[in-house]
């Protein structure tokens, strides 16, 4: 099975689905074996806390870390990021994962230069992959790509209407 490290804003998007017949967070655990630092387990808890939809997607996430492998890494205390994108990327790196699964959109430079033999992936990216794959329908992923774009408010992201358009030709 193939490696997949993720970072907690990616798996947040991943859990927000609730109202399309797809569930990415599912496919995602069945596809890859999936892995994540524990600076991201720990994210995932504080943003539970919260009553929104960002909450309920990382207690969504929590309810399935059966599922996904918890490793310590010694952070890099001079990479300009958080905590969970710190690890993922340090993590990513140590295991050679195939790829990593990360939204933070700002940051996408920083990240893919900082990875050594891993291919970055964001959550639309990933839609498009198991799209690709025959693992979904171009419905699916689009209605699924939907719902994740107005719970994390991508309305007008460059990387999200790319993908969108990958998926729509």
């Amino acid at each position: 099975m193939t490696a997949l490290v993720a970072d907690t804003s990616a798996l947040v998007s991943l859990g927000v689905v609730t109202e399309t017949d797809l569930d990415p967070l599912e496919l995602c655990l069945t596809e890859y074996e999936v892995t994540v630092p524990s600076e991201v387990e720990a994210e995932l808890a504080e943003i539970a806390a919260y009553d929104d939809r960002h909450g309920r997607g990382a207690t969504t996430v929590q309810n399935r870390l059966t599922e996904i492998t918890v490793e310590s890494v010694s952070l890099d205390t001079t990479f300009p990021l958080e905590d969970g994108e710190n690890g993922a990327v340090t993590l990513a790196n140590e295991i050679d994962a195939a790829l990593l699964l990360c939204d933070e959109f700002t940051q996408l430079g920083l990240i893919h230069a900082s990875l050594a033999d891993t291919r970055l992936v964001t959550t639309p990216t990933l839609l498009s992959i198991f799209q690709r794959e025959g693992l979904v329908s171009t419905t699916d992923a689009l209605s699924t790509l939907d719902e994740i774009t107005d719970a994390r408010s991508w309305e007008q992201n460059s990387y999200v209407q790319r993908a969108r358009s990958l998926l729509e030709s």
